[in-house]
């Protein structure tokens, strides 16, 4: 049976979403056009939205709707500290922690050469600005323990610490409330290493 151009058009769009492949975006557009079409609506129209009002925080590039984020305006926050993270999601956890007083620079990506991501495509011009304010004495490199965010935070410290700042690296270790014998051996031997005095 042929698809209708426009609903195509709909599958192939919301395949562009992360972990969406063809047989998820056909259910998804198909559920929205048949038994939420207010939702379908509303979804649009919330998409419309955030494209047109969304734009990059001049200070710590995360998305904000304003010049400057509610974070950086915030004067009760450590303008001493700023966490190095690749993408709002990550600004998002961290935030909820409740732990974390200090400023963000977000990448928004990591360095992939295998994906041609290199330097110059994430915002590393914009970070060793940000970080050589005068105000900033520490980074603290929150990127994933992934190879990419790895590599992006050894080559974002590199960067640093040639400008005279202090770099740290979040600690990887076992999960609050972990059984030992449920965790990866990787992340076990990483939590020996990084252990710390009591």
């Amino acid at each position: 049976m042929p698809i209708p151009a426009s609903l195509q058009n709909l599958i192939d769009a919301l395949r562009v979403l992360p972990g969406v492949g063809p047989k998820s975006a056909a259910r998804m557009a198909f559920h929205l056009v048949q038994r939420d079409q207010v939702g379908a609506s509303d979804l649009a129209h919330a998409l419309e939205n955030a494209l047109g009002t969304l734009k990059h925080c001049r200070h710590c590039n995360t998305f904000t709707e304003a010049d400057t984020c509610d974070i950086c305006l915030d004067e009760q926050r450590n303008h001493a500290q700023l966490c190095v993270i690749e993408m709002p999601t990550d600004l998002m956890s961290i935030e909820q922690t409740r732990s974390y007083e200090g400023l963000y620079f977000v990448l928004m990506g990591r360095l992939s050469p295998l994906d041609g991501i290199g330097p110059h495509d994430i915002a590393l011009k914009q970070l060793l600005e940000r970080a050589s304010d005068g105000q900033v004495s520490e980074v603290i490199l929150a990127t994933n323990f992934t190879t990419e965010g790895e590599a992006t935070a050894h080559y974002v410290a590199e960067m640093l610490r040639a400008r005279g700042l202090k770099v740290s690296r979040i600690a990887r270790g076992l999960p609050v409330g972990g059984e030992l014998e449920h965790v990866d051996p990787g992340t076990l031997a990483q939590a020996l290493i990084e252990r710390r005095g009591l």
